[in-house]
């Protein structure tokens, strides 16, 4: 705790020094400085009840960053943007792979984060995670990200565990005329994105976009040459109708992509590991259509269908992944009684998948179909007075995995005053298995014979991962609490804290080992080796509690201070049949600590500068050491059209490792200090 005392100080008085910060959430066409703490704090967010409400009057954990956020940091990614969040944990394994997850379970594969684009799903089935490489939105066409830490199942169904990401881009009337970017630097070889929009009529606008992206492979101690470059391009559209009563939205994207990677291939020949340089290659499209119908007043509906559709080919391990989903969701709103708002709905989401398979891993089968029928309810409605509002609810789902599920919660808020609120919740969410938990086969390393001397065993031992279709799903039951406070006009705290209960999580059993060619227990003929199986379980369990703060203080018109801490704590063990070995590693994947400073003043009338530092603490497991990053950006409006921008990223060290690979042998890379500029056009 003291390096992070002496780290607050260090940054407040830098923060002092640029004369500035960044906000708690901001309106998108609004200046990021022009706005007092009590208009961020009546920002409307929707992911919390699907309908519009004050950010100050939601009974949840979330964080709004904004379009005015994502231009003033000088990220290069929606993933970078995620680091402002309290709460989250980012970590770079490599140039194009991330891990990214909300309170706890860090991983390349994290599974209880559940992250929406315009009201998309965009996990994948696969392993119930998000590919971050392939979410290349263009920022300046995103109009928030709504990001709820803690359960928001009771709405948004399974896998929305520790949190909901929320991606919401404008309108296509929000974002008329024309902007191009270009841009280089020592990191991102490249990169442009172009978009124009128009009005069709005085009812209907579009735009339409594309995108391009190169980024160079990064470092490595032994002074090889990395192998994770990445490219990726891709184009999409939007087109909205608005009417007095009928609102309606298509819109749709696709995208083709190459990552580069070295794995290591357990062999059963010395040396037991056979490093494979390979390109991945993914490519995808998605067409997403809604109609919303006002009644009146109190009452609206909403009828969304959304066809994904995506192909990873990955040539040493999964091979050819292909997957297509339908989803069509229905949503009614309505209020009565002058104190109840009720919303309900239903839905149907249907996923068929085609997994090639290789020598490394396999699924069984090859080619699955999976369905999913949801509804769901929730009341928000007085208690004792218009000061305290409680919201109840509950999603129903059934699954071909493990039935029928129940995810309920409840909700108080307590609007003190107009300057403070506090807010409570219980929740239940689950997450059910994913096509790996329950069918993949794969080869995790290989244990080589020991040598005379020491109890000599004459066959390697391949330790082989296997997935189990009698798994159930994992459970959480959330307990959360928060405060929010506007201490004066220049001063705000957001607070909040949790304790978190899981059961059934997955665990790894050893089973016994047996001879690869015959299937009999050892000994094993001279040229055979040992199978050790570890079979997917859910005999984890365990909880997490923390603290998550915010505070914004603004001392002048021009000067804004933002800072967010985190802390977390996990505790994880097995029942007493369990054989598995993972859970104190798993407790210490995540940082426990975490701390943010952001800051932001405008030199000149067209000159704006912003800071940002970061703290984050050691992944003990992993064997990542804790480490400080400083980033700048420098902006300048040169003329009424262009814009150009000088950013330098991770200027406190010449390289530092983020994360490390996990059950999948992949080569880890560090995070080098780079720089890069970049210009845009706007008429």
């Amino acid at each position: 705790m003291n390096a992070i005392k002496t780290l607050a100080r260090a940054a407040f008085s830098l923060a002092l020094v640029f004369n500035s910060t960044i906000s708690y959430a901001q309106a998108a066409k609004a200046d990021l400085l022009a706005l007092s703490l009590e208009d961020l704090m009546t920002i409307e967010v929707t992911s919390v009840t699907k309908k519009s409400q004050q950010l100050s009057h939601s009974a949840a954990a979330i964080y709004v960053i904004s379009n005015e956020d994502l231009r003033r940091s000088g990220v290069r990614s929606i993933a970078e943007a995620l680091r402002m969040v309290p709460g989250v944990q980012v970590a770079r394994l490599d140039a194009n792979k991330w891990s990214i997850s909300s309170r706890g379970f860090s991983g390349r594969f994290a599974n209880k984060l559940l992250v929406l684009v315009d009201g998309r799903s965009i996990y994948t089935p696969l392993f119930s995670g998000v590919f971050w490489e392939t979410q290349d939105t263009v920022l300046e066409d995103i109009e928030r990200i709504e990001v709820i830490r803690g359960p928001g199942a009771t709405l948004w169904g399974a896998n929305a565990v520790n949190g909901v990401i929320n991606i919401i881009t404008k309108r296509a009337e929000d974002t008329q005329g024309t902007v191009v970017s270009i841009g280089t630097g020592t990191e991102e070889r490249g990169f442009a994105s172009a978009r124009f929009g128009a009005k069709l009529s005085d009812a209907t606008s579009f735009r339409a976009y594309t995108k391009y992206l190169s980024r160079d492979s990064a470092f490595i101690n032994s002074g090889a040459e990395a192998t994770d470059d990445w490219d990726m391009a891709r184009a999409g559209f939007r087109l909205d109708t608005r009417q007095a009563s009928n609102n309606y939205t298509v819109q749709g994207d696709v995208y083709q992509g190459r990552t580069g990677e070295t794995v290591f291939i357990p062999t059963t020949t010395a040396p037991y590991s056979k490093a494979v340089v390979q390109d991945n290659t993914m490519s995808g499209a998605n067409l997403l259509a809604r109609w919303q119908h006002l009644y009146s007043t109190t009452s609206d509906l909403s009828l969304q269908f959304y066809y994904d559709t995506n192909k990873r080919e990955n040539p040493s391990l999964v091979g050819i992944d292909e997957r297509n989903i339908a989803d069509l969701d229905f949503q009614h709103s309505l209020s009565f009684a002058q104190s109840h708002a009720v919303v309900w709905g239903a839905g149907y989401r249907r996923i068929t998948d085609s997994i090639s398979g290789t020598s490394a891993v396999q699924f069984t089968p090859e080619e699955r179909a999976d369905s999913l029928l949801s509804a769901f309810v929730q009341d928000e409605f007085s208690l004792f007075s218009d000061n305290v509002r409680a919201t109840i609810g509950s999603k129903f789902e059934h699954n071909d995995l493990t039935g029928s599920e129940i995810q309920p919660n409840a909700r108080l808020v307590w609007l003190i005053s107009e300057r403070q609120s506090l807010w409570s919740a219980i929740s239940r969410a689950i997450r059910t298995p994913s096509r790996a938990d329950d069918s993949v086969k794969f080869n995790s390393r290989t244990i080589a014979p020991r040598t005379p001397g020491q109890n000599p065993s004459a066959w390697p031992a391949l330790i082989q991962v296997v997935g189990n279709s009698d798994l159930q799903a994992e459970e959480l039951l959330a307990y959360e609490l928060g405060y929010r406070i506007h201490v004066s006009d220049r001063a705000s705290w957001d607070i909040a804290t949790f304790y978190n209960d899981y059961d059934k999580l997955r665990a790894l059993e050893t089973g016994s080992r047996y001879c690869s060619m015959t299937g009999n227990p050892p000994p094993c003929a001279a040229t055979d080796y040992l199978i050790v199986p570890r079979t997917m379980s859910g005999k984890m369990h365990g909880y997490a509690y923390g603290v998550e703060v915010v505070m914004d203080w603004q001392p002048h018109n021009n000067w804004l201070l933002h800072s967010a801490y985190s802390f977390l704590d996990m505790r994880l063990d097995t029942s007493g049949t369990s054989t598995d070995t993972t859970a104190q590693e798993a407790e210490t994947k995540s940082p426990t600590h975490q701390l943010s400073i952001r800051a932001s003043t405008d030199i000149t009338h067209n000159v704006e500068f912003d800071a940002w530092l970061r703290y984050v603490d050691a992944l003990d497991s992993l064997n990542v050491p804790r480490y400080t990053t400083l980033d700048l950006r420098l902006g300048w409006q040169a003329t009424k059209h262009m814009e150009l921008v000088l950013g330098l990223q991770n200027l406190l060290d010449s390289h530092h490792p983020e994360f490390a690979s996990e059950l999948i042998n992949t080569q880890a890379t560090e995070v080098e200090r780079s720089a890069y500029g970049k210009v845009a056009w706007r008429w």
